[in-house]
């Protein structure tokens, strides 16, 4: 826990909201503080989604303080089982909840004597992990609970289906592309003739938990929520998964090879290379887009990258390795994924980065000088304030990145997407290209800075200190510029030459 002006990823308690909001008909109980109950705005503004089941905030106040959290929160419960009637009730702690030292667990028990809902207090350490971490959790704790009823009421679900069938694991509420990208995957999987069995946890009933072991292998699209599913469903029901991201050709034929290995060992023979061939060459455009000529302008180019695991590692092979693009440190702040990561992607990029810290990032971009960022929204105001372009690949992210327009990054459609998106973010400020390759701003005519306008006041800047001039960083030049003619003005000089420019900066720097 710590006191932050920013986080990559957000506290405990919202992860494990994000895994109740996403089930459908089950209900979370949110012990905390007035202030902390914003997840339902968030979740609404965000998603503008009309149809979900809110969050109820059971408030810790004075009264709270003075007299303990017992009798509230077991009204609560009781009052929302009442109204809601659902399936299942989450009593979610928070930091404040934890410093109180409260016994919620019994407070469960207390209330399950009289609820027809299951309820479950979230299993979760909330001073030592993080939203995704805490999701992860929360989505395995569920499932547990309901197979492990399944078991004790011989409901559970074993045999296999007929035809080779998939869960889909990880898909959630505020989750980064979430709900387009499952448009995808299933596309996808009907491709690969492979049925979808359970998605979980978006808007599933709690209730087809039991057919989960039906499934002949589990896709785990997202490493931050799902793995620690997939990896109980291996140990208890011996099921395989596949936790590769179907994010750029290289990654989906990967993908593809693993669900034919797994086949295979089921005695079904398929062959995806031609499937994967036809869709290369005409369903997704980025094959080709990344070998034409438009393409070739992005030729010694340079970029990083910064984001949760999946999608850092996934842009990182993109750029690499389909768009030829230089690559010069690529980072994540999933701290607790960081083997994975630099195994992943150590040989695509001059230097792996694992941080949560957003002030190193923000000196590790200036120092670089990279042509482009591809990172979260932090890394979009940092390429903001140094001029420098930035493609938004990962969460956290602001409302322009939960678009209403279908914009996946997984599958063929996805890869036209994140072509889209490297092009356009390298070729931003064309206009500023254009000039430079007819002659620089300071050579066109009618290309006159602020300063200029401001003083009214024609300087003339020699051939030698033009040049000097341009190689500055394109982001601090402009300030550059503007510091010498005021000082040239002041000075009463008419003509900015090499001397100039260094008394200039000898005067303003001391």
């Amino acid at each position: 826990m710590k006191l932050a002006y920013w986080m990559y990823a957000g506290p405990a308690h919202i992860g494990t909201l994000r895994i109740a909001s996403s089930f459908k008909n089950v209900h979370a109980i949110m012990h905390a503080p007035l202030g902390d109950d914003y997840f339902n705005v968030m979740r609404s503004m965000l998603e503008r989604d009309r149809d979900f089941t809110p969050v109820t905030a059971s408030i810790v106040d004075r009264h709270v303080l003075a007299r303990g959290s017992q009798e509230k929160v077991i009204n609560n419960i009781a009052r929302k089982d009442k109204e809601e009637k659902p399936d299942l009730i989450v009593l979610t702690p928070t930091c404040t909840s934890s410093i109180l030292q409260e016994d919620l667990s019994n407070f469960v028990k207390r209330a399950s004597f009289e609820s027809q809902a299951d309820i479950i207090l979230a299993d979760v350490n909330h001073y030592r992990v993080n939203e995704l971490e805490a999701s992860d959790r929360t989505l395995e704790q569920i499932i547990s609970f309901y197979l492990n009823k399944a078991k004790n009421d011989n409901s559970l679900k074993t045999h296999k289906t007929l035809k080779p069938s998939v869960n889909i694991i990880g898909v959630t509420s505020l989750g980064f592309h979430h709900h387009h990208d499952l448009v995808e995957l299933k596309r996808l999987f009907e491709d690969l003739n492979i049925d979808v069995n359970q998605v979980l946890p978006d808007n599933t009933l709690v209730d087809n938990l039991k057919t989960l072991p039906q499934a002949w292998f589990n896709c785990v699209p997202y490493r931050e929520i799902g793995l620690m599913s997939a990896k109980l469903l291996k140990k208890e029901f011996n099921m395989p998964f596949i936790d590769i991201a179907p994010i750029g050709l290289m990654n989906i034929e990967t993908f593809a090879k693993e669900i034919q290995k797994i086949l295979t060992k089921n005695n079904i023979f398929q062959d995806y290379t031609a499937y994967l061939d036809t869709q290369s060459k005409y369903i997704s455009q980025s094959a080709w887009f990344s070998r034409s000529i438009d393409c070739q302008n992005l030729i010694g180019k340079t970029a990083v990258v910064f984001g949760d695991t999946t999608h850092a590692a996934a842009i990182t092979k993109i750029l690499h390795e389909e768009m030829g693009i230089h690559v010069i440190w690529s980072g994540t702040y999933c701290i607790h994924d960081s083997v994975w990561f630099k195994q992943e992607i150590e040989k695509y990029c001059d230097q792996v980065i694992i941080t949560d810290d957003h002030e190193l990032i923000g000196n590790l971009i200036a120092k670089t000088e990279p042509n482009a960022i591809f990172g979260t929204q932090m890394e979009r105001h940092i390429g903001k304030r140094l001029n420098i372009p930035c493609g938004v690949i990962s969460s956290p992210v602001h409302i322009q990145n939960f678009p209403l327009s279908y914009k996946p990054f997984i599958g063929y459609e996805g890869t036209n997407q994140i072509a889209d998106l490297i092009y356009n973010s390298f070729t931003m400020g064309m206009e500023d290209h254009l000039l430079e390759l007819f002659g620089g701003h300071d050579k066109i005519k009618n290309a006159v800075e602020p300063s200029s306008l401001e003083n009214k006041n024609e300087l003339f800047w020699s051939f030698e200190a033009q040049q000097e001039l341009s190689r500055i960083p394109r982001f601090i030049r402009g300030k550059v510029k503007k510091n010498t003619e005021k000082f040239a003005l002041d000075n009463n000089y008419s003509e900015i030459n090499l001397n100039v420019m260094y008394e200039a900066k000898e005067k303003i720097s001391g």
